[in-house]
């Protein structure tokens, strides 16, 4: 069975308080965005119960397979069901350390793929839970639509955006941007913005009141995903943003933008 796990985008990053069980508390809206990675799942009865045999194709996926987000969705929900082995196939095309999500929208599928290649009917709120077990941003993947993230990004509440008809050019730098590197170096701000409100104001009115509060240290750091952003406004975006932790960049057109000469070949362009 297989599935197309898809890439996000953040409108909009607040960290808003430091958790006593040490992550931060941010808002966000994340939006679903038309770039995949391929992954099938199929029953191995030459496996033991519950057991997995994992390979990849496409882009190097980096770190120890065993802690994959694949493998471990796996393993969660075999605590709660009994699975037969199973063998796992990924392609990977969403770039990986890029603020996409990609990795988290593996699990997740994984997720959803094994309930329905098993059949085993788990509801959407334990379907969340075993996500939110997965990472922070799993949850949002269960289901292809914008969403307001709070909490650890896990408390999800659907939110629609005014981006229909608008271009989006997605742009990476090549780089690895470490997740948890970027959030220590993000100071935690409680802030008065009302996102569901900007968001149906829609990108003309995002440059100045629309911030993703982690690219002041990535781009310090990392100013090669800096420069990016600044491109995609001299192209003539609307509205560009860093997307997540980095590192990449992101900018949205009234019209097709033209491209020649731009410093990197885009991930993505595409109406929305």
């Amino acid at each position: 069975m297989i599935a197309f796990p898809f890439a996000k985008i953040n409108l909009g990053l607040y960290v808003e308080r430091l958790r006593p069980d040490g992550y931060r508390d941010i808002r966000s809206v994340m939006l679903p965005v038309p770039l995949y990675d391929v992954l099938e799942v199929v029953e191995a009865p030459e496996l033991g119960p519950g057991e997995v045999a994992m390979t990849y194709s496409g882009i190097l996926v980096p770190g120890d397979p065993a802690n994959d987000l694949c493998q471990r969705a796996v393993r969660s929900v075999a605590t709660e069901r009994p699975l037969p082995g199973v063998r796992i196939h990924l392609h990977k095309c969403i770039p990986t350390g890029a603020g996409l999500g990609g990795g988290s929208s593996d699990g997740a599928h994984t997720l959803l793929l094994l309930d329905r290649l098993f059949e085993l009917r788990m509801d959407r709120e334990r379907l969340a839970g075993l996500a939110a077990g997965l990472g922070s941003d799993c949850a949002f993947f269960l289901r292809n639509e914008a969403q307001l993230a709070e909490g650890r990004g896990e408390r999800l509440s659907t939110l629609a955006a005014s981006v229909a008809g608008w271009w989006l050019v997605l742009v990476n730098p090549g780089i690895h941007v470490g997740t948890a590197e970027v959030y220590a170096h993000t100071p935690v701000e409680s802030e008065a913005v009302d996102l569901p409100a900007l968001m149906q104001a829609g990108p003309e009115v995002w440059a100045d009141r629309l911030h993703n509060r982690m690219e002041p240290y990535v781009f310090r750091s990392y100013p090669e995903v800096g420069r990016l952003k600044q491109a995609l406004l001299d192209a003539g975006a609307t509205y560009a943003a860093m997307s997540g932790s980095g590192s990449t960049v992101f900018g949205l057109f009234r019209a097709r933008p033209e491209l020649a000469g731009f410093p990197v070949t885009p991930l993505l362009l595409t109406r929305l």
